[in-house]
């Protein structure tokens, strides 16, 4: 127990001790989690737009001309809210359509009210998945009654591949800049480690165990990437604000709010960073763990 705090001290003092490659190493830990962060923030916001453009994505199901509007309301209408991909489904009756293309078009519109309407009634359906258009929209005409469906296939098309895009560059991104993040790092306290090879050599020739040299240095590592985290996380939130409210002033959007990402991630780069700082310093102090004191220091 004794030993464990006393590497757990040299750990921490040798963070101190060599503050200057400790800032350039959490400088650049605190870059690549900003870059990292902002590329997800942004990834989420575009993944929710698209998600809120497919729900307001209808469709208009137009019923045959013969269809009354009672059993439309109480037998088409539930056939079609009972099928699958489906999650809302709401009636439109003639008279409404009448009333629109009157406002739209002029008053000769409104002589053609009741039954001179030639209108069909119709229902608005709202998909869950515009992934599914094409089968939904199969299963839709199968609804005995049910006359023409618009054609909005390519408009769902566009919108599943700009979905698909967006989750596919993301995570390519996160994990080009996580490898980044891993390789800066290592080689940040791979310096620090040559600049302390007379000590490791020492240790070395005293007979320290590998156990016993690499504790201090993956301390050391994990430290680096806690105080990286937390910073990265509070900048993090200031320059989200700052780039929505840029944002919304060009083109108006509903972001996700900061608030219910702030713990996910406070806590992704604060784990991400230490996980990054100790295989880091893993990978930085293996190439000495099989030399002797003196080959090391390159004698």
């Amino acid at each position: 127990m004794r030993g464990t705090g006393y590497l757990f001290k040299e750990g921490i003092r040798s963070v101190w001790n060599n503050r200057l490659m400790s800032a350039a190493s959490i400088g650049v830990l605190v870059s690549c989690l900003l870059i990292t962060g902002m590329a997800i923030l942004m990834s989420l916001n575009v993944r929710n737009v698209v998600d809120q453009m497919g729900k307001d994505n209808q469709i208009t199901v137009f019923l045959e001309t013969n269809i009354d509007e009672l059993t439309a309301v109480q037998v088409i209408g539930p056939e079609i809210r009972r099928l699958d991909n489906i999650s809302a489904c709401e009636f439109y009756s003639k008279d409404e359509g009448i009333v629109k293309w009157e406002k739209e078009l002029g008053p000769l519109f409104g002589e053609l009210q009741g039954a001179e309407n030639p209108l069909p009634h119709a229902f608005h359906v709202t998909m869950v998945d515009l992934s599914q258009y094409q089968t939904t929209v199969d299963s839709i005409m199968q609804v005995e009654g049910v006359d023409l469906i618009t054609d909005r296939s390519e408009v769902a098309k566009r919108l599943t591949d700009l979905n698909t895009l967006v989750t596919q560059v993301g995570l390519w991104l996160v994990a080009a800049l996580g490898i980044i993040s891993l390789f800066i790092i290592s080689n940040s306290v791979r310096m620090t480690m040559y600049s302390r090879r007379f000590e490791i050599s020492i240790m070395k020739s005293v007979g320290a165990t590998n156990h016993f040299v690499r504790t201090p240095f993956v301390i050391e590592g994990v430290v680096l990437g806690l105080i990286s985290g937390v910073l990265a996380s509070g900048i993090v939130a200031f320059l989200y604000e700052t780039m929505i409210s840029a944002v919304k002033y060009i083109v108006p959007i509903n972001e996700i709010p900061y608030s219910e990402l702030a713990f996910n991630i406070s806590a992704g780069f604060i784990v991400f960073g230490m996980i990054i700082g100790a295989i880091g310093a893993l990978i930085s102090i293996g190439r000495y763990l099989n030399m002797e004191g003196g080959e090391i220091l390159g004698w």
